[in-house]
């Protein structure tokens, strides 16, 4: 199965004789049967995204069978898994890299400028706010809006949990940053719910809804701090967390039990209370990968929190930084929205995405590795 990255992969015959991309740029050799992807590699406050343009399998699933994306999502799990471990696994990638798959047209898109498909070490997430920073300069400057505006264009993607709307800047050439998003309706799934976890004890924790699911709670509930405890404490306890509030709480999305699951876990400063300065998180999640930036799926869910305690009103702006990285996310309460049974709020993230590079990507089908290992 060959698949090509947008931007074009000219596919040759594979002995490396003559075999170019449109570039001119001479390929390695490489299985005419295999993988060629060529990708835009970018990062949002030190947390990368890898970009696959065009997925060829992806395109013709949408446009044959009508998927909607949270189908076409699962279809490409069960069928075209292969694709995500060769880029986000080693060699190509690593335990924490993170990817996208760009789908435009049909159902999966419903009327969006684009779709994406979200990847990560263990599989496949339903929201990435770093992500969705990121493909909105992507967006522009790779001509998926037709017709961008100035000083900023509104960007509108479908993510698997819903339509998402980023705000670009665009000065007439290329894109810039910051950029924002207004989330799906973010929502407190519980709140000070008593967890049994396995060598902590009793700890409180609340859980919250920005797109995906995540437990919150200070580190100082673990015996840590979130700025000087090392990671690998704060790895092992977040995820020690993640396992106890999956056994011990069940979760309930209003519209499709494909969402109703929990993505990880966010450890803290415990500074809720509004406060001009900055609150200090670190993010571990599917099979204990680490976000270097603060988390924008994160940042909407803690704000959802937040707003719901009281401790912070609309168009109050809160500063996040990551404790891996010190990059910096902002985060507001937009309006309030209902959202099934839930009483959610809209939040607006904003944050500054960069290029960092492209490239293509070859498999020689001899290659015992060639869809990548999984090392920690």
């Amino acid at each position: 199965m060959a698949a090509a990255g947008g931007g074009g992969v000219g596919v040759g015959d594979g002995d490396g004789d003559g075999d170019r991309d449109r570039a001119g740029r001479r390929l390695p050799p490489h299985s005419p049967s295999g993988l060629v992807l060529q990708t835009v590699e970018m990062h949002t406050g030190g947390e990368p995204l890898r970009i696959v343009p065009r997925l060829e399998v992806a395109e013709e699933a949408v446009a044959a069978r009508g998927l909607s994306l949270l189908s076409l999502r699962r279809e490409v799990a069960a069928t075209q898994d292969h694709v995500r471990r060769a880029l986000v696994h080693e060699p190509r990638g690593h335990a924490d890299m993170y990817g996208a798959v760009v789908v435009r047209g049909g159902a999966a898109a419903a009327g969006a400028h684009l779709a994406a498909i979200f990847l990560h070490g263990a599989g496949y997430s339903t929201m990435c706010g770093h992500a969705v920073l990121a493909l909105g300069r992507f967006a522009l400057d790779y001509g998926l809006v037709a017709a961008p505006s100035a000083p900023e264009t509104a960007v509108q993607l479908r993510c698997p949990c819903g339509p998402v709307t980023a705000f670009v800047p665009w000065d007439g050439h290329r894109s810039g940053n910051p950029v924002r998003f207004h989330s799906v309706p973010a929502f407190a799934a519980a709140t000070d719910l008593a967890i049994d976890v396995p060598g902590h004890g009793k700890v409180v924790v609340d859980i919250g809804y920005g797109g995906t699911f995540y437990t919150f709670l200070s580190a100082e509930q673990l015996g840590l701090d979130v700025c000087s405890s090392t990671t690998r404490d704060l790895v092992n306890a977040a995820s020690a967390v993640t396992e106890a509030v999956k056994k011990q709480f069940k979760l309930h999305h209003p519209e499709s039990e494909d969402l109703a699951f929990l993505y990880g876990t966010i450890l803290t400063d415990g500074k809720d209370a509004f406060s001009e300065e900055p609150t200090t998180n670190i993010c571990v999640f599917a099979d204990e990968q680490v976000d270097r930036s603060p988390t924008g799926s994160g940042v909407t869910a803690r704000i959802a929190l937040q707003y719901h305690k009281g401790l912070i009103q609309l168009n109050q702006t809160r500063t996040f930084r990551s404790s891996t990285t010190g990059s910096l996310f902002t985060g507001k309460a937009v309006k309030e929205a209902k959202f099934g049974d839930y009483n959610a709020v809209v939040v607006e993230v904003s944050g500054e995405a960069f290029y960092t590079g492209t490239a293509t990507f070859t498999v020689e089908e001899e290659d015992p590795l060639k869809h990548g290992f999984f090392f920690k």
